[in-house]
Parts: structure tokens; C-alpha cells; sequence
């Protein structure tokens, strides 16, 4: 199969689909790898690495595309690439259609098909394409969060110690919330755990245990009273191929203290805070009603290295898969890979994501 990495586009986007290593695998296996030039540069992977895996460097995107038969990224398309899509043409990338409606439209009218990470799934339920994005980005919440709430960043100022303990509320429990409480408790802040699963809740007691760390059952209420105390919220709710559901109303953020920081891992799905729009690494942040909001739409993308290579452990079984059997082949043996196709030939596939956009 003819696969093709182009250079990632969004603001401060340096993950690259296929890592050298990775190119060098699929090519073993007898599959063409096209890199568009400098695609990895940023982070050490330089053209010569990936030709001495077997790639051929080629100068534009619009190479890349028109050679490829399957196209490996990481940052759901934009519109400037909307160009190089087509209909015999498969993308395999996180997509996130959910979160905004005019662009999953634009997407559709190209015919491509999409498969996307953040819906693939593993037999016991977990997805675990988006799992390695969501540690990472759990992790990043609370080192953002507490970067922010330095005077100088316009926060409260004050640090998450055990010289003057502080208060981290993450509401969400999954892997992103559960990296989140754990780096929170690390860096001696006592934690709010809020979720609507209290089997999940029981799991994350067993864990963590009692001390410094409460367990809450997620309510209106039960939310605004965890948030007017706390000086960063993290807020890690996710729901299958839906836009996240606003867990923290613009009202609640008049209860919260000036100074205090919301980070919104969710922004991806279109934002758990009612206040929260997306936002980028170059002006990651804004404020309302006195509350520093972070939201930031590729997290990971600052952590690009680790990202990557953390990413492409995940997803080259999966890759391998698609180019060793074909597409089709592919997505009707591997049930898993089927519950990545979220569109195909302009028709939105996935139920969860027919929902959302309410086609």
C-alpha cells in the first residue's frame, strides 16, 4: 500500500504520523512510505532518518496526498487540506467531528474516508488510541494549571505544594481525569474527584486511597461547591463520538475565585466549561468573570516528542492491519478498526456521531 505522512498544519503542531521506526516497519512489510519534507524535523526526525527507513521525501502536502493511498496524521484536517482529500483516498488521524459541526461538513463533501482514533476501541471496552493522548494531556492539565496560576500569568498566585496546600478539582474520571488527580496528588494539592460512575469512583478510592482526595458523585451542585474552592479545574469529561456535555455553566464561574484556572481537556469535543473556546499555544489562554480558562486544542502538541512516540506504539498494529490486508478487508475482520470509520463516500458512519451532528 502507498502511505503517506504530511507535515502536521495547526498552530505549534509538531507531532508527525509515522515515526522513522515506524516507516522502517511498514516498509519491511513491502509498503511504499511517502514523508513530506521536514515533517518530523522539529523533533529529531529528520528526512535522512526517514529515508534511510525506506521513505521517499516529497517537498509538498499536495504530493503526498495525490500518491497515497492511505494517509497517516495526527491533527484532524483543516480547511486549506481539504484540497487533497478524495474519495478513494482513506485518512486514518483523530478527527473529533463532533466538536465542530461546519468543518465535519466540509469534511464529508470531499468523500474521504475517515477513520478516527478517538473511536477505535480494544475488547474490554477502552479506547486505546485516544488513552495515550488522554494521559498525556491529564498530566499536562495540572502542569499548565499550575504554570498559570503564577501572578505573572495573571493567576492567583500561589503554588501547588506541601508549603501552603492548595485545591485541584477534576471533574471526569477516566484516564486524562485519572492522570490528573495523580499528578494533582504528586505535587501535594488535595483533590476533588468528581464523576457520575461511582463504580469508577470506588475504583479510584482503591487506588489513591482516603488521604488528601475526596470522591464525589458529579451534580450541579456538588460541581459549583468543588469549584468555588479550588484553585485549578480540570475538566476531563468525554463521551464517545458526542460533543462533551457542559459540566460548569458561565454562572458557576461567579462562585469561583479571581485568578483560579480552568483547563479544558474536553475542547477537542467542543468544551466541558460553558465559557470554554478554543484556544492555541501561541495565546493559550483567556479570561472571564475573572477566571483564567486554558484551552488549548492539540495539549499534547507541546509535548510533541513524547506524543509521538507514544501515539505510534498505539496506533502501528492498527496500521499495519490496514495496509497489510486493504481498507476494506481491514475494517470488516477487525470490529475494533470498523468503530474507527466515522465517514465514508460523504456519509457519516459512526451512530454516536450521526447523533451529534444530527444527521
Amino acid at each position: 500500500m502507498k502511505i503517506g505522512v504530511p507535515a502536521e498544519v495547526k498552530n505549534n503542531e509538531h507531532r508527525v504520523g509515522l515515526t522513522p521506526e515506524s516507516a522502517k516497519t511498514l516498509n519491511d512489510l513491502g509498503h511504499q512510505l511517502f514523508v513530506q519534507s521536514n515533517a518530523g524535523h522539529a523533533i529529531g526526525f529528520t528526512n535522512e532518518l526517514y529515508e534511510s527507513a525506506g521513505a521517499k521525501i516529497f517537498d509538498s502536502a499536495a504530493e503526498v496526498y495525490s500518491s497515497s493511498d492511505l494517509i497517516i496524521k495526527v491533527k484532524e484536517p483543516v480547511e486549506a487540506e481539504f484540497q487533497f482529500l478524495r474519495a478513494d483516498l482513506s485518512l486514518f488521524t483523530y478527527l473529533h467531528l463532533a466538536g465542530d459541526p461546519v468543518q465535519a461538513k466540509k469534511l464529508l463533501e470531499t468523500g474521504v474516508t475517515g477513520i478516527a482514533y478517538e473511536t477505535v476501541t480494544s475488547d474490554d471496552g477502552s479506547l486505546p488510541l485516544l488513552a495515550p493522548m488522554s494521559a498525556i494531556a491529564g498530566q499536562l492539565g495540572v502542569v499548565v494549571g499550575s504554570y498559570h496560576l503564577l501572578k505573572p500569568n495573571n493567576g492567583r498566585g500561589t503554588l501547588l505544594s506541601n508549603l501552603d496546600p492548595r485545591i485541584v478539582t477534576v471533574i471526569g474520571a477516566g484516564v486524562a481525569g485519572k492522570e490528573a488527580i495523580a499528578k494533582a496528588k504528586a505535587n501535594h494539592a488535595h483533590v476533588m474527584a468528581i464523576d457520575l460512575n461511582h463504580s469508577k469512583l470506588e475504583e479510584l478510592k482503591l487506588e489513591f486511597g482516603d488521604e488528601g482526595i475526596e470522591y464525589i458523585i458529579s451534580t450541579p451542585n456538588a460541581i459549583e461547591d468543588a469549584i468555588s474552592k479550588s484553585d485549578i479545574v480540570i475538566g476531563s469529561v468525554y463521551v464517545v463520538g458526542k460533543e462533551a456535555p457542559k459540566v460548569v455553566s458561565k454562572e458557576m464561574l461567579g462562585s469561583m475565585k479571581e485568578g483560579s484556572v480552568l483547563v479544558d481537556i474536553s475542547i477537542d469535543q467542543g468544551g466541558c466549561f460553558e465559557s470554554s473556546r478554543p484556544t492555541n499555544h501561541d495565546e493559550p489562554t483567556f479570561i472571564e468573570n475573572g477566571v483564567l480558562h486554558y484551552c488549548v486544542t492539540n495539549m499534547p502538541g507541546a509535548v510533541p516528542l513524547s506524543a509521538t512516540s507514544a501515539l505510534n506504539r498505539a496506533t502501528l498494529p492498527f496500521i499495519k492491519d490496514l495496509a497489510n490486508k486493504g481498507i476494506k478487508q481491514a475494517l470488516n475482520e477487525n470490529k475494533h478498526l470498523m468503530n474507527g470509520l466515522n465517514i465514508q463516500n460523504g456519509k457519516i458512519i459512526h451512530p454516536a456521531i450521526k447523533e451529534a451532528l444530527g444527521s
